[in-house]
């Protein structure tokens, strides 16, 4: 890698060589956290806003580089949904740019005093906010992720190496080169946001051992892929494996808003992690709820998998199968089952779900209550939809991803889940007896 270029691009491929310059990449995002870790906020912000301009200004450069992976899309195999996301136009890199300016109005979380006290013997001891260090990001085929997981960690305080998927090499290298020239303008280290550009495997593994230089590692994208992160990693990994989220319809919901909940968590957006992928119904509800809910998912083009007691109230569904009920379909299926009773419904829950995303549909606040302290995911709705989810909808601001670990973060990824913290003690010679 020269210093002039943010990709790994035509390196040998020999295993050593490889090995020897993905060291070289881990070792330059280290130097370069330490001293993102006290950069001003005015300069983090003045990259954001000036790279966002860059992007716009350079729109036909970029797609350009896009055309060239969307020409290559056919060799991969891609989905006409996959090549629509890898695209770029216009439009596109307008919303990327105002995702990063977003970035740019958002509190910096760098510094902030978490807690503050002072000892008996006068002794003051701070818990302040710092950086994670460097984040290894491997992501799925989209180029706006490129520069918005840039951003956030830069933002944060974070050097950040950015592994995207081969199909979009061309589009996010383009990206890079441009958030590259503004950081040199404007005083961002050098090797704050570094593109691995090799599509050699070989090159993850090898980040995956460097624990000494990589504080954290993101992957997001397949199960399989996730999967093989967290059991090769030697640090820590924030993620989520599957997104089986469930929507439990208690017996006194109101039934319009029951249908209008569940055809917007299943039908807003059908490949994502936070879509409704399961239906739970009470008994005592279930003849008059069921043929409208099941009207509605049929208009909007859904397969319906029931089980024994939903069938006969479900034109055209699909016999279940205990597979199907623990299955994030990502795509136009859902499954459904009847149960007697809402600890019924949070038992099925916490078996089949994921501990990502789950809902209840409900007129009584103990029945809300309830729910909401049986259910073990990382976000609990209550009378709202599965697709809530995220970063910007909770008003935390863009996120680099969803966790439903337990430490160290859960739920939406922004800024502060990039952060740690540490103590400052002030004393006056204080000396332990």
């Amino acid at each position: 890698m020269t210093s002039s270029t943010p990709e790994i691009a035509n390196r040998p491929t020999g295993a050593d060589e490889l090995q020897a310059s993905c060291l070289q990449v881990a070792q330059q995002s280290k130097a370069a956290s330490r001293q993102l870790a006290t950069l001003d906020t005015d300069i983090k912000n003045r990259w954001l806003l000036e790279s966002a301009d860059a992007l716009i200004a350079a729109t036909d450069e970029l797609m350009v580089a896009n055309a060239k992976d969307l020409e290559a899309a056919p060799q991969y195999g891609l989905t006409d949904a996959s090549v629509d996301r890898l695209k770029l136009d216009a439009a596109r890199i307008e919303s990327i740019a105002v995702g990063l300016r977003e970035i740019a109005a958002l509190k910096d979380p760098i510094g902030e005093v978490l807690d503050g006290f002072t000892r008996p013997g006068g002794m003051k001891i701070e818990k302040r906010r710092v950086p994670l260090g460097v984040v290894f990001f491997i992501y799925e085929s989209r180029p706006n992720v490129t520069a918005d997981a840039a951003g956030i960690c830069v933002k944060s305080g974070n050097a950040v190496i950015l592994r995207g998927g081969k199909e979009a090499m061309h589009s996010s290298q383009a990206i890079v080169r441009v958030l590259h020239q503004v950081a040199a303008k404007v005083g961002i280290p050098e090797h704050a946001v570094q593109l691995v550009g090799t599509t050699d495997r070989a090159a993850v593994g090898h980040f995956l051992k460097m624990h000494e230089q990589i504080d954290v590692t993101i992957p997001r994208g397949g199960e399989g892929l996730i999967r093989r992160v967290a059991n090769d990693a030697t640090m820590p990994v924030i993620k989520h494996y599957d997104g089986n989220c469930h929507v439990y319809v208690d017996a006194s919901a109101d039934i319009e808003m029951a249908v209008n909940v569940i055809e917007n968590s299943k039908c807003h957006r059908l490949g994502v992690c936070n879509a409704c992928e399961s239906l739970l119904i009470h008994e005592a509800i279930l003849a008059d709820a069921l043929p409208s809910i099941a009207e509605r998912l049929a208009s909007c083009g859904i397969e319906m998998r029931v089980d024994e007691r939903a069938a006969p109230y479900v034109t055209g569904g699909v016999p279940a199968t205990q597979e199907d009920f623990g299955t994030e379909y990502l795509g136009p299926t859902i499954s459904i089952a009847v149960v007697n009773s809402l600890d019924e419904a949070a038992e099925h829950i916490n078996r089949y779900g994921s501990g990502h995303t789950d809902a209840i549909i409900t007129s009584q606040i103990l029945a809300a209550q309830q729910f909401t302290d049986l259910i073990d995911s990382a976000a609990v709705m209550v009378n709202a939809s599965t697709r809530f989810n995220d970063g910007g909808m909770f008003g935390l601001g863009a996120e680099i991803g969803i966790s439903t670990d337990k430490f160290h973060a859960r739920g939406p990824c922004g800024l502060r889940e990039l952060t740690s913290y540490k103590y400052i003690v002030l004393g006056n010679g204080h000396l332990r007896s």
